[in-house]
């Protein structure tokens, strides 16, 4: 079930969208919603991820996973949302798969948004693929310094598949993040604890990789700000960007086609 109403009202008035997101194409959807007259429910894994959203009379935040087929299914009939939207991250396979089993089962009415903003590799680019994580084990990195953009559950098998390479990692500003980061074996000293910069600049994660001396970075093919982000900074530092691929390709409508769906109440 999900966990308690940050802000604003218990329940929203209909007609209204039910938002799975978080704090990266979450934000700027709810916005664009709520300017078209839309009451909008958000749902978000964690208290922090809040922050990202501006109070507004016509949104509830509301924290915590959807843990269950039922639990989902029992909101769902209780509340019957015009729309669900899935914005979820692509690499959030268990609740994106919760959404699709539970909202067809319902026929609740259930749109994706498709995050992928970065485009091929660009000119002076150094990009390679991979498909899993443990491919990492096949490349020549002896001796590099290799920052970990990949979210800290996945951080004990990037560090197992490359033991020869000094490892940093920069992980969200949650507890729950640090906590796995210094499981996983790091010292504190190698991680840092921070949001993808705001402004989409980069100017904080370009300040990590020069003073760890970063030669090589790894983060995840989301499709959003934070893949473009890690592009934009390798690119200017001229560094190697190792790119774990999307579990699934995408299978929903961009942010302007999604809008133009869901139309206005």
């Amino acid at each position: 079930m999900h966990g308690p109403v940050l802000h604003q009202r218990a329940r929203p008035a209909e007609p209204w969208v039910w938002l799975f997101a978080g704090t990266a194409e979450g934000p700027p959807l709810a916005q664009a919603l709520l300017a078209r007259g839309w009451q909008v429910r958000v749902s978000v894994v964690t208290a922090a991820a809040t922050r990202a959203y501006r109070p507004h009379p016509s949104l509830q935040v509301q924290v915590g996973a959807c843990s269950s087929d039922a639990g989902l299914e029992q909101q769902l009939r209780q509340l019957a949302p015009r729309w669900v939207v899935d914005a979820t991250h692509p690499f959030a396979l268990e609740i994106s798969a919760r959404l699709e089993r539970v909202c067809g089962r319902l026929d609740q009415p259930l749109l994706q948004l498709d995050r992928r903003k970065a485009s091929e590799t660009r000119p002076g680019e150094q990009l390679q693929l991979l498909e899993t994580i443990e491919a990492l084990s096949g490349l020549v990195l002896a001796g590099d310094h290799l920052l970990l953009a990949i979210g800290a559950r996945q951080l004990p098998a990037a560090i197992a598949a490359t033991p020869e390479c000094q490892h940093y990692a920069r992980v969200l500003d949650q507890p729950g993040s640090l906590q796995a980061a210094r499981a996983a074996g790091l010292p504190d000293h190698n991680i840092a604890c921070l949001r993808p910069d705001p402004s989409g600049a980069g100017q904080l994660e370009e300040a990590l990789c020069r003073r760890w001396q970063i030669n090589r970075v790894l983060c995840r093919q989301g499709g959003g700000r934070s893949e473009l982000l890690w592009r934009q900074v390798c690119q200017r530092l001229q560094l190697p960007l190792l790119l774990l691929r999307r579990p699934t390709d995408a299978s929903g409508l961009p942010m302007a086609a999604l809008l133009e769906k869901l139309g206005e109440p």
